[in-house]
């Protein structure tokens, strides 16, 4: 069966290449990822899946549906870039693989008694939109969740941190700054206090605890007291209880730029809270079978933890569905994720054949677990389990 799936693979090779490129040149961001949809769904309407699109009351999502298999596979495709450095977080590569895996897939649904489906969620860099199709219904059937992700090194047991996407906006009164200060309450030194603060708390953090973030915007000129100021912050913890403890903590340094400064203040979530990755042991099991079977050398398991992803929409999927997300290796000369020389790595051969290799490897995990008789019936049991839950 893996033979089949990797030469259909291998036949749309240079398609699915092709692919990677064309998305990379022109990134779109959150929830504006038309063109990418496109682009991703072509190969796919061209061999017979069944397209649902838009779905989950999000103009750029989607699923794609093949076969009529009891066991559902859902593989996730990603599209979205980041804001003037593109495509440095490689999802043209997740799209990519996400479409060469399930056209592998396709090729032996009927024999493997599966049903393929291609997931299209937007939005994973600032938005959730795993997270809204999870909870709108798009996984209510899927048995095991894949997809992999770019970066420097292969890991199969990536991790990754919850996050809280926040808004700080606050509220003073303009005055003018020279002939009436007294008047004016600075809605700038607000944000200047509530980042003193937060800069004195990192000290105290807890293990794996992350703050980060940027001014919004501080004013609109030197000679008018800032009458509404914003920050843009990050919050990430090793799970969601430890990130509930940094959010009060964090909430606190909020309060206090408004107290010192006598503003007032707001604080709002602008996308659905991150949770952590929770990978399926057995799906990992199969994932590290098939890709040292292909020659790459992951990092050793006792490594992973120490190498954090950063954050992921899903996590949330994989606490509810069995799931992976491992991380596909490329040669990407010593730049990093969302740096612009990561960007600029995810064109070359090196990322070529990750595309590739990351198709052929989640669709040979897929086959695996297929046909093993225990993870078969494990999977499908939670999935039946799940929907009754549903109910």
């Amino acid at each position: 069966m893996t033979a089949a799936a990797d030469a259909a693979i291998g036949a749309a090779a240079a398609e699915l290449v092709a692919l990677a490129h064309d998305i990379h040149a022109e990134p779109e961001l959150a929830f504006h990822e038309t063109r990418s949809v496109a682009k991703t769904l072509a190969p796919l309407r061209e061999r017979g899946f069944e397209i649902a699109a838009p779905v989950a009351d999000l103009d750029t999502a989607f699923v794609a549906s093949y076969g009529s298999g009891d066991l559902v596979v859902g593989i996730c495709a990603e599209y979205d870039a980041l804001p003037e450095i593109g495509h440095a977080c490689g999802h043209n590569i997740i799209a990519a693989s996400a479409v060469g895996a399930a056209l592998g897939l396709a090729a032996v649904a009927d024999v493997c008694g599966i049903t393929v489906r291609v997931l299209g969620t937007p939005a994973e860099e600032s938005g959730g939109g795993k997270v809204l199709m999870l909870e709108r219904g798009v996984f209510d059937d899927i048995a095991m969740a894949l997809m992999v992700h770019p970066g420097p090194a292969d890991i199969v047991a990536a991790r990754s941190l919850a996050l809280a996407d926040l808004s700080i906006v606050y509220h003073g009164r303009e005055a003018h700054a020279s002939a009436a200060p007294d008047q004016g309450r600075n809605a700038g030194d607000a944000v200047t206090v509530a980042q003193v603060a937060l800069g004195l708390l990192r000290q105290h953090l807890g293990p794996g605890q992350q703050l980060h973030g940027i001014v919004g915007s501080g004013g609109v000129a030197p000679n008018i007291v800032p009458g509404q100021a914003e920050l843009l912050y990050y919050l990430r913890a090793v799970d969601s209880v430890s990130l509930d403890e940094l959010m009060r903590r964090a909430s606190a340094c909020f309060e206090a730029g408004a107290l010192a400064t006598g503003c007032t203040h707001e604080i709002r979530t602008l996308a659905p809270t991150y949770t952590e990755l929770t990978p399926d042991p057995g799906l990992l099991w199969a994932y590290r079978e098939q890709i040292v079977g292909m020659g790459r050398v992951p990092l050793a398991p006792e490594l992973e933890a120490a190498r954090p992803l950063g954050s992921t929409d899903m996590g949330n999927v994989t606490n509810v569905i069995p799931g992976i997300h491992p991380v596909i290796g490329l040669d990407a000369g010593g730049a990093v994720t969302h740096q612009p020389e990561f960007a600029a790595a995810c064109v070359t051969p090196s990322a070529d054949l990750a595309v590739i290799d990351g198709a052929t490897a989640l669709a040979r995990t897929a086959i695996q677990i297929a046909n093993d008789q225990f993870h078969r019936a494990r999977l499908l049991e939670r999935s039946v389990q799940r929907q009754e839950e549903i109910r």
